[in-house]
């Protein structure tokens, strides 16, 4: 049974269109249902803002990781990368905007990008992976109109899905302080302050001023507290490398300066560079075996972050369900299908749309006006380098305490909802990967419901998830067993 729409009425939504309508409802405020989520316009679009600038680091960062050899030696160009990254990102997050109207912005996955590069290009060219892209993501849309996707997602207890809210707090955090250099891959132990113990550089330094003034400003009920952070942040680091205070290259991602002139052309190479077939020489097993990562790359981590985002937009039902969770859950399916053709990666709902939600974004608007800046950025894109990542990671910090502020609704002493909520929480962090917190809550959660026999309250959703992960879990000893590589 798929779920049934729990979007919130009041008075005026039963009256229907006509004189019954308050004449202060606009047709936006009716469309994207903006008054009945209790928001506004301004809290919208500062939201849509908020989250694009939480997210710009990904035209940097994905053609960064697509930048790799395919099997033939050839590389993707790197400007050709920006705007297949930068359109495949607005045009998915427009179509959530106004389709799915929810707060949620789509981008290359990076989980995706990763298994393209490393696993699926060594093994054909680049217009045959990012075919396999496409594939992942007709799976992944078949799944949601079956309904499917949708049943797995509400089959999840509620306990688990604040758990799942926990860790991708937890995990965005670690983001953020990572990509600051505030922490670091320690010489001795397996993070540590800094470099050596101890923090280096002045953008650092910045970074945790920047986050002292977010947290600030929150105490103090400030609206638009992230979006006021991450611009006085990026002021300061202009001003700072302007007057040569601060070395250029101490900034991870570059001096916070425009090189060359802010408008440039966008590249369309890449668009509709896709291939189907050829693949005789990786063989069946090996293309079942990857499309199968893609999906699982692709499915629970945009699962996982639909939820913790959706909850944090208080979005969700008692249970944990969302309003017109069906087509979030095609659109961001059909991300997969888009990002590919447009020779991007495959697009997915991003942990950062979590920073406009804490802006206040509430409706499918703020999507909209989070599109309209990747679109943007087709001609812009030097302008968006300017935002060093040492004051966008400090968003990501204050997004993982916000979150986090879901334990208060575990039962900590029921050791059945606990201990799968603790696995969930600490392995998205520790692994870094959003899908094995999830696969190891959902595991715990089986077996220990099994041995205090309580087997019928898991539900044939949860043992098939179960079963699912297990071979996740396995998946590199079955591709052995089996031959593949």
């Amino acid at each position: 049974m798929t779920q049934q729409s729990v979007e919130p009425r009041t008075a005026a939504d039963d009256a229907g269109d006509g004189s019954r309508v308050p004449a202060g409802r606009s047709w936006l405020d009716r469309y994207f249902h903006i008054s009945l989520r209790g928001s506004s316009v301004a809290r919208e679009v500062r939201g849509g803002v908020t989250t694009f600038m939480a997210m710009a680091y990904i035209l940097l960062l994905n053609p960064l990781i697509l930048s790799g050899k395919d099997v033939h030696g050839d590389t993707l160009g790197q400007k050709a990368l920006i705007t297949a990254t930068a359109l495949a990102a607005a045009f998915t997050t427009l179509l959530m905007g106004f389709v799915g109207k929810v707060p949620l912005a789509l981008a290359a996955g990076l989980s995706v990008s990763g298994v393209l590069s490393s696993q699926v290009a060594p093994n054909m060219t680049w217009p045959q992976a990012m075919g396999m892209c496409v594939m992942y993501g007709v799976v992944i849309m078949l799944l949601v109109v079956t309904g499917l996707r949708e049943m797995i997602m509400n089959a999840i207890p509620l306990a688990l899905k604040h758990g799942i809210t926990m860790g991708i707090g937890l995990f965005i955090a670690l983001i953020g302080l990572y990509k600051s250099g505030f922490v670091h891959q320690g010489k001795e132990t397996p993070l540590s302050l800094g470099p050596a113990g101890q923090l280096t550089g002045w953008p650092v330094l910045l970074f945790a001023g920047t986050l002292l003034l977010i947290f600030m400003l929150q105490a103090r009920n400030v609206p638009g507290a992230i979006l006021i952070g991450i611009v006085s942040g990026t002021i300061v680091a202009s001003v700072l490398n302007g007057l040569g205070v601060i070395d250029p290259k101490q900034w991870a991602n570059g001096a916070p300066e425009l090189h060359g002139s802010a408008v440039s052309m966008p590249d369309f190479s890449l668009l509709g560079h896709v291939e189907f077939g050829g693949w005789g020489k990786v063989g069946a097993m090996t293309i079942a075996m990857i499309v199968f990562t893609l999906v699982l790359a692709g499915f629970f981590d945009a699962m996982a972050t639909i939820i913790g985002v959706g909850t944090e937009a208080e979005l969700a039902d008692d249970k944990g369900r969302m309003p017109g969770l069906s087509k979030a859950l095609f659109i961001d399916g059909m991300g997969g299908a888009i990002g590919g053709a447009a020779g991007g990666s495959g697009q997915t709902v991003f942990i950062e749309s979590a920073t406009g939600v804490g802006e206040g974004a509430r409706t499918g608007l703020a999507s909209v006006v989070t599109g309209l800046f990747f679109a943007a950025c087709l001609f812009f894109t030097p302008v968006t380098a300017i935002v060093p990542q040492e004051v966008a990671s400090a968003a990501l910090v204050v997004i993982g305490a916000m979150m986090l502020m879901n334990a208060r609704h575990v039962d900590w002493a029921d050791r059945a909802t606990a201990i799968p909520v603790f696995l969930t929480v600490v392995l998205m962090p520790f692994t870094y990967t959003i899908t094995t917190g999830v696969a190891a809550g959902v595991i715990s959660y089986t077996a220990i419901k099994a041995a205090q026999g309580k087997a019928r309250e898991i539900g044939a959703f949860m043992w098939g998830l179960t079963v699912v992960f297990l071979i996740y879990f396995a998946l590199h000893p079955i591709e052995a067993w089996l031959g593949v590589h």
